[in-house]
Parts: C-alpha cells; sequence; structure tokens
C-alpha cells in the first residue's frame, strides 16, 4: 500500500495549499508599505481625477502578490473543488490570525537597551519604534483585511463554479479571469471601507473617516490595477494548467476535475 504522500493528487494539494497560504500570509506583511508605481517603473508621478478625487498609482505592497493568491485559488478551485479552496481560505485566515498574535507579543516584549539604538548608524534612531511601526498594523486594517480574503474566497468559488456550470470544461479563461475580475472588485472595497469608513465611524479613536467619494476613488483606482493584472495572468492559468495535467497524468487530471465540479 502506497504512503498517503505518494498520492500526486495528495502531494499537488499540499504544494498548492502551501503555496496559496505562504503568498496570502507575506502579502498581509507586506501590505504596510504603500509605493508609487508609475515613479518605481522609472516614469513621472501621474495624478488624475476620479469622482472628483485626486488619486495616483499608489498601491499597497501587497498587491503584489493577491492576485497570484486569487490565480492559486481558480487553480486549486478547477481540481479539488469548493471543499478544497474552502479549507485552504480558512486555514489560511486561521494562520494569519495566529501569526499577528503572536507579532504582537513580540511588540510587547521589552527590547534589549542595546538593540534599541543599533541601527542607529543606518538612520534607524529606535529600532523597537521601527519594529512596532512595521508590523503593528491598525486592528482595523488587520480586520479588513481578513474580511476582504475571506469573502473574496468565498465568491471566487461560487462565481468560478457558476461560470464553469454555464461554459462547461472548456473556456478556462472565462472562469478564471471572471471568477476573479468579481472577487477582486468586492475584496477592494471592503478592505478599504472597514479599515477607512465604516471602522472609523464605528470607533472615532481610529481616526477621521473616508468621505464615499474617495472610498469609491481609491477602490476603483485600486481595482483597475487588479483587474489589469488578472487579465495579464491568464497565460499563467493556461501554463499551469499544462503543468498540472502533465504531472497528474490526463486521466487521472479529468478524474479530479469532474470530481472537483460536484
Amino acid at each position: 500500500m502506497k504512503h498517503i504522500i505518494e498520492n500526486k493528487g495528495t502531494k499537488l494539494f499540499i504544494i498548492l495549499g502551501g503555496f496559496f497560504i505562504s503568498n496570502a500570509l507575506i502579502a498581509e506583511f507586506i501590505g504596510v508599505k504603500i509605493f508609487q508605481l508609475e515613479t518605481t517603473l522609472g516614469f513621472g508621478l501621474m495624478e488624475y481625477q476620479l469622482l472628483g478625487e485626486t488619486v495616483s498609482l499608489q498601491y499597497t505592497a501587497g498587491v503584489l502578490l493577491w492576485p497570484v493568491v486569487f490565480v492559486m485559488t481558480d487553480i486549486i478551485n478547477e481540481y479539488y473543488g469548493k471543499k478544497g479552496v474552502r479549507f485552504l481560505s480558512y486555514l489560511a485566515v486561521g494562520l494569519i490570525s495566529y501569526a499577528f498574535i503572536m507579532v504582537y507579543l513580540a511588540i510587547a516584549l521589552e527590547p534589549a537597551g542595546w538593540w534599541t539604538g543599533s541601527k542607529s548608524d543606518i538612520g534607524i534612531p529606535n529600532l523597537q519604534s521601527a519594529f512596532k511601526g512595521i508590523f503593528g498594523q491598525g486592528l482595523l486594517i488587520i480586520l479588513g483585511s481578513l474580511t476582504a480574503f475571506l469573502v473574496g474566497q468565498i465568491v471566487d468559488v461560487m462565481v468560478f463554479q457558476r461560470i464553469r456550470k454555464i461554459t462547461g470544461e472548456g473556456k478556462i479563461w472565462a472562469r478564471a479571469t471572471g471568477s476573479t475580475l468579481v472577487s477582486q472588485f468586492i475584496d477592494s472595497f471592503i478592505v478599504l471601507g472597514i479599515a477607512f469608513y465604516w471602522g472609523p465611524m464605528l470607533f472615532p479613536s481610529y481616526g477621521t473617516p473616508w468621505t464615499l467619494a474617495l472610498l469609491i476613488a481609491v477602490g476603483l483606482n485600486n481595482y483597475i490595477y487588479k483587474f489589469l493584472t488578472a487579465v495579464l495572468l491568464t497565460p499563467v492559468i493556461y501554463w499551469a494548467h499544462h503543468l498540472i495535467d502533465g504531472y497528474l497524468g490526463l486521466e487521472k487530471a479529468e478524474e479530479m476535475k469532474k470530481a472537483a465540479s460536484i
């Protein structure tokens, strides 16, 4: 009898699940950095009006990985269905929450006296303050991000399977890109809404709430980026399918896809 780890389907699920959770976890922690896309690419600052608000191509560094997470969602959905994606999504939320708890405990530890000023020579006078500033994200941002992730994943699964039933096994691009575009739209507004609009309304100590116009403008600005990224990543879906079908064998791959669609 073969060991469970020798089963190709099981091994593939572990590999995809590990990559999925790793990307989600990393995206949460690097998301504290806001970068300027056009200057990063070597272009001049570009500002434009959207719903009366001035916006530019500023995004959280987490956008580097979130499109990958949603692509991974569609690949896992294709071979392991709704149950597989939901299991990994709940597991990811649990592990991310655990990681944040550990980080907050680490922040609360009393720093060694020599360590606090050990990086002053490179412009960091207080390493404890820097550590807290980078890793100690606001609770509303954490709550918004986790809620957006979980809701986005559930919506992605539902839309993916609905499109699959309509189009059949063909047109991978339709269900993969379509589900990602819908889920990313919802994701964009939930995280911003909780962190900067509804949250501050309920808890004034977290700052002044954004106006509704600013929320929609920034949300649309973020979604445009995610929309274009999702479209550009569509060929990656086909490449991944090709690799996985080759690894599993066409017969096994078709068997898993059929089971996943039920």
